[in-house]
C-alpha cells in the first residue's frame, strides 16, 4: 500500500510539473521565436510579449550593419494610426523601442527589415502583441506560484485516489481547497493588484479568464468536498474535480486576461480636460 500511495505521488508529481511547463511555453506572453530569410540568410528574432512598468526594447540579431529596419506600434483595440520609427545598430542588434503603457496596456507592434531593396516583415503571420503590467514584489508572487503548484499537485493526487482499493481523501481533499482558496483567492487578487491595478476581473465583474477559472477550479473541488459527506463514490467525484482543474489550468494563464479600455481611457481623460475650461 504504501508503495503505490508513492507511486501515486510520483504521477501527480510528473502530471503537475508537465502542466506547468505546458501553460508556460503556449501562454500568450511567452515570447514569439522565429526565422525570415533576407538577401539569401537567415535571421532569427525573439519578440517580447510582456513587459513590466517600462519602456519595451525589441532587438534583433542581423549582424549585419547593411540591414535596416523599422519597428512600427499602435495601442490594440484603437482607431490610431501606426506610429513608425526607425532602428538602430549596435553590437549585432537592430534595435527599436515600444512606449510604456499603463498596466494592462497592450500594443500591436511589428518590424520591417530591408537589405538589398529587399523586405521581410517580423512576424511573418502579422503583428505581435505585447501587454504591459506593474512589477510584483518577489514575496507576493512566489508564494502565489508555489501555493498553485501545490494546489495543482495534491488535486492530482486526491483525483489518482479513484485507482486506489482503499481510497482516503479526507485530508487530500481538505488540502487541495484550502491550496486552491489561498492561492488562487488570496494571493492571486493581490497579484493582480499588483501587475494590473486590479483585485478581481473575472466573473461577475468581467470577463478575465484566469480570474474565472480560477473560481471554477474551486468550486469543483467544494463539490468534491460536499461529495465526500453526500455521494456513495466520492473518489469519481474527486477525479472529476482533478481532471476540471488540470482542464481549466492548462488554458493558457494570459488568455483573454486583463486589458486596458484605452477608449475609456481616453474618454475620461478628455473629461478631465474640459473640466478646467468648463469653470
Amino acid at each position: 500500500m504504501k508503495r503505490q500511495s508513492i507511486l501515486l505521488w510520483v504521477v501527480a508529481f510528473l502530471v503537475t510539473v508537465l502542466a506547468a511547463v505546458y501553460q508556460r511555453v503556449t501562454g500568450p506572453t511567452y515570447p514569439l521565436r522565429g526565422t525570415v530569410v533576407l538577401a539569401g540568410r537567415e535571421v532569427s528574432f525573439k519578440l517580447n510579449r510582456s513587459e513590466e512598468q517600462q519602456s519595451a526594447v525589441v532587438k534583433i540579431a542581423t549582424g549585419d550593419s547593411s540591414i535596416r529596419g523599422w519597428i512600427e506600434w499602435k495601442r490594440y483595440k484603437t482607431d490610431n494610426p501606426w506610429t513608425r520609427s526607425a532602428m538602430t545598430y549596435r553590437d549585432r542588434f537592430l534595435t527599436g523601442e515600444l512606449p510604456m503603457q499603463p498596466p494592462a496596456g497592450k500594443l500591436l507592434y511589428r518590424v520591417t527589415l530591408e537589405a538589398n531593396g529587399e523586405t521581410v516583415p517580423i512576424p511573418t503571420g502579422g503583428p505581435a502583441m505585447i501587454r504591459f503590467k506593474g512589477t510584483v514584489p518577489p514575496l507576493v508572487l512566489w508564494p502565489h506560484v508555489l501555493v498553485m503548484f501545490l494546489a495543482i499537485l495534491f488535486s492530482t493526487r486526491a483525483g489518482l485516489e479513484f485507482f486506489n482499493s482503499s481510497p482516503k481523501l479526507k485530508t487530500l481533499t481538505f488540502l487541495t481547497v484550502i491550496l486552491v482558496f489561498v492561492g488562487g483567492l488570496v494571493f492571486g487578487p493581490i497579484v493582480q493588484k499588483y501587475a494590473f491595478d486590479s483585485y478581481w476581473t473575472g466573473w461577475p465583474f468581467g470577463g478575465d479568464l484566469p480570474d474565472t477559472k480560477t473560481a471554477l477550479a474551486l468550486l469543483g473541488w467544494v463539490c468534491a468536498l460536499v461529495a465526500l459527506y453526500r455521494s456513495k463514490r466520492p473518489q469519481a467525484w474527486a477525479l472529476g474535480a482533478a481532471i476540471f482543474l488540470l482542464l481549466v489550468y492548462l488554458i493558457p494563464h494570459s488568455l483573454l486576461g486583463s486589458e486596458l479600455d484605452y477608449d475609456k481611457v481616453d474618454r475620461l481623460r478628455n473629461v478631465k480636460q474640459e473640466l478646467p475650461a468648463a469653470r
